[in-house]
């Protein structure tokens, strides 16, 4: 029996949502069994399938499981707010290429940075009630922000990329109100959005970026905010260009009303421009993480936006944790002075390795997406064989249930520890677990 509790929703993203919600507040118990898909679907006036498609997303992300006919139960241990939990178990001698690290021969040496930041700090330690903020990074991102055509902002310093969009969901929105967000798309963004209480309305991506009719539809239904990549879109690779950030910048400017934030995580691993979308509405965040080019231990990512947004989260950070140690804000801004990344030759590295394994498959006649950064998307047909058949192979993969709602099964590969002489054996393995799997059309 489900009690008070009613799971809600007309769309299968919409039906996943609501029983996350009621699993992380603690409505629906590990145990619980879930109403049947045919009771549950005339009770919502929907399609058998789509409840179908939405219990099926929820086995996959590890919240429910099925026993055939005995229905559908919460797991034990649900895997609430854990997509980074659905991953393969990597055997000794398997290369695994699933991970979505950079390359770490690509990072640099932190010990002359944090040696000389420590050393300011031994000399002008920082107390309580100083400036949160170091001058130089702040002087260095906002230079950088303006040359990318970044609109003029305050800034704010936070720990990592999804610190800062977490922090400004939470001062913008309420619980139930609902946020677009790239499907396929980065699995922690979509773990973050229900875990606040929020709803998810998924929005396709293409090589480009989101889809203009998909985030028009989304902000017609009454999405209160969307979340963009920029560029290096985790897992496909896609980048705005030109001509999908001027199209979306219409269907924004249409909806001033809505929270728009942007992620640039891609800065210093790409060499595509950037096609920002910020000013195209009145509320807006723009983030920029250094973990993929500098290294995620670092977590310390540069968020700028209006005035009222930017002053709202750094309200929030002071009552939480206060600030982002001045000691790493200081290490950063000197591997930013030192030249310590060089973007280009990270960005034509990456590039190498993503474009060959790309080319390879598609020599092999399977279509592959990876247009920016160290991520190649590969839709299947049978994703769970896939991952097996490859694992079986030598090839550990990212399970594409990881990034996805309503979006097509398909597979991640990292490039970053990839050999180029590597990328044929890899192309063949990815073949062979494609044409053994049950011919189905890809999603």
């Amino acid at each position: 029996m489900l009690g008070e509790y009613r799971i809600s929703g007309r769309r299968a993203a919409e039906i996943c949502a609501s029983v996350e919600r009621a699993v992380i507040a603690g409505d629906l118990q590990p145990g619980q069994l879930l109403p049947p898909m045919r009771e549950l679907a005339e009770q919502l006036g929907v399609n058998p399938n789509t409840v179908a498609a939405a219990y099926r997303s929820l086995r996959e992300r590890g919240v429910i499981e099925t026993a055939g006919r005995r229905g559908s139960r919460v797991r034990p241990k649900p895997a609430i707010t854990a997509r980074e939990a659905i991953r393969v178990d990597v055997p000794e001698g398997v290369r695994n290429v699933s991970g979505g690290n950079p390359d770490t021969a690509l990072l640099p040496s932190l010990v002359e940075a944090f040696a000389a930041a420590a050393g300011v700090a031994d000399k002008e330690p920082v107390l309580y009630g100083d400036d949160s903020l170091e001058p130089g990074l702040v002087r260095r991102a906002r230079t950088d922000l303006d040359a990318d055509g970044v609109p003029d902002g305050p800034v704010a310093v936070t720990s990592g990329s999804l610190d800062a969009i977490e922090r400004v969901l939470a001062v913008h929105l309420k619980q139930g109100d609902a946020v677009a967000v790239e499907d396929p798309g980065w699995g922690s963004m979509l773990d973050l959005v229900p875990a606040l209480g929020l709803r998810t309305v998924p929005v396709g991506v293409d090589d480009e970026g989101p889809l203009p009719d998909d985030v028009e539809r989304a902000l017609d239904a009454g999405a209160r905010a969307i979340v963009v990549t920029d560029r290096a879109q985790n897992p496909t690779g896609a980048a705005v260009g030109p001509g999908r950030a001027k199209a979306l910048r219409a269907i924004l400017g249409a909806h001033p009303e809505v929270l728009l934030i942007e992620d640039d995580h891609g800065h210093g691993i790409v060499d595509l421009p950037l096609h920002p979308l910020a000013g195209a509405t009145r509320q807006w965040a723009f983030v920029r993480s250094v973990a993929k080019a500098y290294g995620p231990d670092l977590r310390l990512a540069v968020l700028t936006g209006d005035a009222g947004t930017v002053d709202r989260v750094r309200g929030r950070q002071r009552l939480g944790p206060g600030w982002v140690s001045r000691i790493t804000q200081r290490a950063v801004a000197g591997l930013w002075e030192a030249g310590a990344v060089d973007a280009v030759a990270v960005a034509a590295s990456y590039g190498e390795r993503r474009d060959a394994l790309v080319a390879a498959l598609a020599e092999r006649g399977v279509v592959a997406h990876g247009r920016s950064g160290m991520n190649v998307w590969v839709p299947v047909p049978d994703e769970t064989g896939a991952v097996a058949r490859l694992l079986h192979a030598g090839w550990a993969v990212a399970p594409g249930a990881r990034f996805r709602m309503e979006a097509g099964s398909g597979v991640r590969i990292t490039v970053s520890r990839l050999g180029v002489e590597e990328v044929g054996v890899v192309a063949d393995a990815v073949v062979a677990a494609v044409r053994t799997a049950p011919r189905r059309h890809y999603a």
